[in-house]
């Protein structure tokens, strides 16, 4: 991992990146972890107006999208690839899924109530994505920005991080770039635990962008060391239940 503070990509390297994910929604989906309710309460205790329409960006398989499934509001789940939104129908058939990205939305003006970007907008050019986000969110409508985190106060967590190369941890004084139509936003996290064995842990490692674009050596050098420091070094056995802590990052704000 470059260092402990999340990715700075230029527009070319992040969609190199971010290209990624286009397929392997299956696996993504089977691997990566979902995110705490309360991350979606506090959310919404600060919408100035009822919610009837959402809108999730960078959806990918739906991990955040079946937080918003529980409200019983009408979903549109946004993703530049088909294949994550095939996982995400499959789950949520009542959500409208359309191919496209943060900065080219194709919905009408004034027509969502809420929208969200769970573990997504540094792959988005963020002051596009902010006008276009905008145009469609109705006045007072709210923006939330989510991110799961592996928690690298722990230090065992610190250093499998590293070794993961998970990249999309923040500094303590991170803020999210987002564009003039919006309110300065307001920050919540939320401490909260995944179940995992090791072998688990190391097919979460292959989700991660890093991974899916490093050579055969590299990706091989990953596994070695992962499995080396869950097994060996720390002494868990293959199978034995772990709690991986993370911290769900969520930034609020409404569209001025």
């Amino acid at each position: 991992m470059a260092g402990v503070g999340g990715p700075v990509f230029d527009g070319e390297r992040r969609k190199h990146m971010a290209a990624a994910f286009l397929e392997g929604g299956e696996h993504y989906h089977q691997v990566r972890p979902s995110y705490p309710r309360d991350s979606l309460d506090w959310l919404i205790a600060g919408s100035p107006h009822p919610i009837k329409d959402a809108l999730d960006v960078g959806a990918g398989t739906g991990k955040y999208t079946q937080l918003l499934a529980r409200h019983g509001w009408n979903l549109t789940a946004v993703d530049p690839s088909a294949d994550m939104l095939t996982q995400l129908a499959a789950e949520l058939p009542r959500t409208t899924t359309i191919v496209g990205t943060a900065e080219h939305l194709e919905l009408p003006v004034n027509s969502m109530d809420l929208a969200v970007v769970a573990q997504a907008w540094h792959w988005c050019d963020p002051l596009a994505a902010s006008t276009e986000i905008a145009r469609v969110l109705r006045p007072g409508g709210t923006l939330g920005l989510i991110w799961n985190q592996l928690d690298v106060g722990i230090p065992w967590v610190h250093r499998l991080a590293r070794i993961m190369h998970a990249g999309d941890v923040h500094k303590a004084d991170f803020h999210p770039t987002i564009g003039k139509e919006f309110a300065a936003p307001h920050v919540h996290n939320t401490r909260w635990s995944q179940s995992l064995t090791p072998e688990a842990i190391m097919e979460l490692a292959k989700s991660r962008s890093y991974y899916l674009k490093a050579s055969d050596p590299i990706r091989a050098k990953v596994m070695a060391n992962l499995q080396w420091y869950l097994l060996d070094h720390l002494g868990h056995s293959p199978d034995e239940e772990l709690q991986l802590p993370y911290v769900a990052q969520t930034w609020r704000t409404h569209k001025l």
